[in-house]
């Protein structure tokens, strides 16, 4: 599951014609829709405002507008860049200000996919893979190794608490449960407590074209 690293926008010009692509961060498909309606109010003097956006976990939901140009020179390419980069939860808003020079079909589908295809490169992309939230509980004894062993290991405490025992949330990959629950045991002699609190999604940086 790939996602926009963040919201964000690049601006293209094309023989005098003006295309900003704006790209969002969606949940769902009423935040894609609102965010093209926003972009459209925003720029209602523009030419046109052609949109984009994939939704759902596998990004199963899709929707795309030509906004007055041509059909299938503006929403289609500018979708199949979405699709193709595997992206979900994300809206793209391509807003046209017209140069006065005509672009041809061909050269209208160059320039909203390029728009698009620019801003995802600038924004970047990050994949969401799930965790397995787990609480480690150690004795005071064992806190100070353990602690140091986890953080030359990888994953990082999302809080440490100190109270009769030590207590640390640690965001495990779903699919290292296993080894993870056998390095804990290595390295406390047996004596860590793991209690599964909770599941989610860490966000990690990729390459993608």
């Amino acid at each position: 599951m790939r996602m926009i690293a963040a919201s964000g926008s690049r601006e293209l010009e094309v023989r005098r014609s003006r295309f900003l692509c704006a790209l969002a961060r969606v949940a769902d498909e009423e935040e894609a829709a609102a965010f093209v309606a926003a972009r459209r109010r925003a720029h209602r003097d523009a030419t046109h405002n052609c949109s984009a956006y994939v939704v759902g976990e596998h990004g199963e939901l899709t929707r795309s507008s030509d906004d007055g140009e041509p059909a299938g020179t503006a929403g289609i390419p500018m979708l199949e860049v979405l699709v193709r980069r595997g992206l979900t939860g994300t809206a793209a808003v391509v807003t046209r200000y017209f140069g006065g020079v005509k672009l041809g079909a061909g050269g209208l589908v160059r320039a909203y996919s390029q728009a698009v295809s620019e801003a995802v490169d600038a924004v970047g992309v990050v994949e969401l893979r799930p965790v397995v939230r787990v609480e480690v509980t150690v004795e005071h004894a064992l806190a100070g190794r353990f602690l140091g062993d986890l953080h030359a290991r990888g994953p990082q405490p999302s809080g440490v608490r100190y109270g009769d025992a030590v207590q640390a949330e640690v965001a495990v990959p779903a699919d290292g449960l296993g080894e993870f629950t056998a390095w804990a045991a290595e390295v406390t002699a047996g004596r860590a407590v793991l209690r599964t609190v909770g599941t989610g999604h860490v966000e990690v940086p990729v390459t993608t074209s």
